[in-house]
């Protein structure tokens, strides 16, 4: 009887702790909120640069969610069409199809401001076709050309659905959807082993890996 109990004991520990470590890595889905949860007024930008009726803040995250919702397979490889074409990608091509959709073509965007600005960028060859997806070049070009805000995460009412923050290797699109502490979720492509691609991991990569947090109008 003893036994029997301790057996079983010991099953409910290793299920408790299976469901936070689960949790932990966003395997099960986390609680979500929105800006009205917190009293935080949704950011509406006063431009849409494509002219297609939607502001330049919300087109943004509506396009980046369209892309994700491809399940891009991730793999890193140079593309002569500069844009993936063939359902794979890395972390930059979430911003640049978000972006691209809303009427922003990093790929020459990047391309004219590393020719206008090559100490910067200190790049040997000039590459358009891989030069805007690259972590570093983006991140020099958004704070080159647009609105740079804070990259503290408790600042929670600073950050908005569709603000783009770089980290030291990475990158992505902020979501409208928040924690239970008013952080916002990520979108991103990290691995070839992620299975959200919308998830709450901003605290869990940490604040001093924040180097950028951009918004493009």
């Amino acid at each position: 009887m003893k036994k029997k109990f301790v057996i079983i004991t010991v099953i409910v520990i290793i299920a408790i702790l299976g469901f936070i470590l689960l949790k932990k890595i966003n395997i099960i889905p986390h609680k979500q909120y929105t800006n009205s949860d917190f009293g935080i007024e949704t950011y509406i930008s006063s431009v849409d640069k494509d002219n297609d009726g939607i502001d330049d803040q919300t087109d943004i995250l509506n396009n980046v969610r369209k892309y994700i919702e491809t399940k891009p397979k991730y793999e890193s490889k140079y593309y002569n069409t500069g844009y993936p074409n063939d359902e794979h990608g890395v972390c930059t091509d979430v911003v640049a199809f978000g972006l691209k959709d809303a009427g922003y073509n990093l790929m020459e965007l990047v391309n004219e401001d590393i020719k206008n600005n090559k100490e910067e960028y200190n790049i040997e060859v000039i590459d358009k076709n891989i030069d805007f997806r690259r972590v570093k070049n983006l991140n020099i070009y958004f704070k080159n050309n647009n609105i740079s805000l804070t990259t503290d995460l408790l600042q929670i009412d600073q950050w908005q659905g569709g603000d783009i923050i770089v980290f030291k290797d990475h990158i992505g699109i902020i979501s409208d959807k928040r924690n239970k502490k008013g952080i916002p979720f990520l979108i991103h492509h990290a691995n070839p082993f992620q299975i959200n691609y919308e998830e709450d991991v901003l605290e869990l990569y940490g604040q001093d890996y924040i180097i950028g947090h951009y918004r493009v109008s």
